[in-house]
């Protein structure tokens, strides 16, 4: 297989002739390529497999044990000028990183062979989806984004009828870490990874294309490309509405894409579209619309059990490829709080014994089809994408923020998505409840900067009267034992149900200086026995905390200077006056 478009063979052409590849081999997408990829993989000694009669399918990957992250000091934004990537990115001049890259790439597939991975971000058939190009070394890329992207014969034609790409570069390299970086190239719609074989450093589609090169594309075009999870309620009457939500990771983003009603709310259910990324667009109509452009979860595993995520869990148990987790005596995988089994095997391969850390890698991972889902909707592949009746942000805050509140305006939503914050934990840093900031969860992940991301998305109320609503949750508030006040998981239904009764304006609410606020009695809690004091404090605020917040979240936004949007520092002053 080869291909009738001129760019995409010249640039194959180009890069063999820098790499120098013993081979070349295009890559169709076929279930009989995954198979022999996999063959190969069980031949080098580079995958094994796992119990076939408990995980039929289930394959472990074992990566270097200096390369089990994303490094995101390692990767960088090559505008053409560095106010352009702005001070959430670090940046580099594009000559400057493809001098660097080019005597990185030198022969570097030597013995090696260079595999083209045609793929497609969405639906094939979907006008919103993007196509890009993958040139790669590994193996363990190729069966990755055979599961992760509609990747191969499809995608290549779709390129062939004449939709641009994005064109990615990726060599494992010798693994080095002080010979690792992953290049953006927004003007050129281009990435260059090398001396990383793991997920999100290698597997191009994902954050590197998906988010960050998406985000600058979206602001060209006008829409957004976003870290979000897609799901979608539907009540008991058989009425659905979707909503997209944006968190930190640790704010329990894929626990609320696959939430499981309560028994009280068994009539219910829950769709799972996706659960971390997002494109939003607007239709002919004005209607926010939204498409996975993803195929399947790449989740972290520990935490992972029957309680926490019944349908994580469940969808995990046969055709997954697990990256760094351990091993039982009957070759099972295992990872911490799996709550089932005993490690025999660490994620390095060695015995496993208390002293030698977790027998999985924190950051240990799966990768399977979105169709193992038990809650998988069909409508992730619909062309159109799903209509949007409330976008959701949340952080992880003991104190400060509500169970949930309702932004005033699109502006007003706009600038609580930029606010969006999580306070560290003292295994994480050394020191309790300091804050870091990640608007719309983006930190990581925008391709350009903040202050003209947050531009962007203020545009949309200029072009449509139809914008959904903006809110806020927060899942983590404590006493002061260290105690939650919200049970959470299937009960976080609850507060779901409040937002869609607000989207239909159905049901009232407490208006604050920080936004509309639930009635005391407009979410049921009657049988969570929470006390009252409680509650009343779940869903009010204090105003000491907030203009403390606000005071430091206004030097944030000033560290933006000129770049920083008048109305969104305006709505932030408007905020802080009626506090005071």
């Amino acid at each position: 297989m080869t291909t009738k478009n001129q760019a995409l063979a010249a640039w194959v052409h180009e890069v063999a002739a820098l790499t120098r590849p013993q081979n070349i081999v295009w890559c169709d997408g076929s279930d009989d390529e995954y198979d022999r990829m996999v063959n190969l993989m069980l031949e080098e000694g580079t995958l094994s497999p796992l119990n076939s009669q408990t995980h039929p399918n289930c394959y472990l990957h074992l990566s270097d044990p200096q390369d089990v992250a994303r490094v995101e000091h390692l990767t960088f934004i090559c505008s053409e000028n560095a106010e352009e990537a702005g001070d959430n990115n670090n940046w580099l001049a594009p000559e400057q990183a493809k001098e660097k890259m080019a005597g990185l790439y030198d022969g570097c597939m030597q013995g090696r062979t260079m595999y083209v991975v045609p793929y497609c971000m969405g639906p094939i058939a979907s006008p919103y989806s993007r196509c890009g190009v993958e040139l790669t070394d590994s193996p363990y890329v190729v069966i990755n984004m055979k599961l992760m992207t509609r990747m191969g014969s499809a995608a290549l034609e779709r390129i062939e009828r004449g939709d641009s790409f994005v064109k990615g570069l990726h060599s494992v390299g010798e693994l080095d870490p002080e010979r690792r970086f992953i290049m953006h190239f927004p003007e050129e719609l281009s990435i260059m990874s090398y001396g990383s074989g793991y997920g999100g450093n290698a597997l191009l589609g994902k954050k590197c294309h998906a988010l960050r090169i998406a985000s600058w594309q979206a602001r060209q075009e006008g829409w957004l490309a976003e870290h979000m999870l897609i799901l979608g309620l539907e009540s008991p009457t058989g009425e659905t509405h979707y909503i997209a939500a944006a968190f930190p990771s640790a704010c329990g983003k894929t626990n609320l894409a696959m939430l499981i009603p309560p028994e009280k709310y068994k009539d219910w259910k829950i769709w799972t579209l996706g659960d971390d990324i997002a494109w939003l667009h607007l239709d002919d109509e004005g209607q926010l619309r939204a498409i996975n452009p993803e195929a399947c979860y790449f989740g972290v595993v520990p935490g992972t059990n029957a309680k926490t995520n019944r349908n994580a869990y469940d969808m995990i148990q046969q055709n997954t490829i697990f990256t760094n987790v351990g091993k039982t005596d009957d070759n099972q995988p295992w990872w911490e709080d799996k709550k089932v089994g005993e490690p025999s095997v660490d994620w390095k391969g060695n015995p496993y014994s208390v002293e030698s850390g977790p027998a999985a890698h924190p950051n240990s991972r799966f990768t399977v089809s979105a169709t193992e889902n038990k809650a998988y909707s069909s409508l992730a592949e619909a062309p159109e994408g799903v209509p949007i009746s409330a976008i959701v942000f949340g952080g992880r805050r003991k104190e400060l923020a509500p169970l949930v509140y309702e932004a005033k305006s699109w502006e007003h939503g706009v600038l609580i998505g930029a606010g969006v914050a999580s306070e560290t934990t003292a295994a994480a840093t050394g020191e309790v409840g300091v804050v870091r900031r990640d608007p719309m969860a983006m930190k990581p992940f925008c391709g350009y900067n903040f202050a003209d991301y947050w531009s962007h998305w203020l545009s949309f109320a200029e072009r449509t009267d139809k914008l959904p609503k903006i809110f806020h949750v927060n899942w983590f508030r404590q006493n002061d034992e260290g105690e939650f006040l919200w049970p959470g998981f299937g009960e976080n239904l609850r507060v779901l149900q409040w937002i869609i009764q607000r989207c239909d304006g159905e049901v009232s609410a407490n208006e604050t200086a920080i936004g509309y606020l639930p009635n005391e009695d407009s979410i049921d809690v009657s049988d969570l026995n929470i006390d009252p004091a409680v509650w009343r404090s779940l869903v009010s605020i204090n105003d000491d905390q907030w203009r403390q917040e606000m005071s430091e979240f206004g030097d944030y936004l000033n560290s933006f200077g000129g770049k920083l949007p008048k109305k969104l520092r305006d709505k932030h002053q408007e905020i802080s006056s009626a506090l005071a």
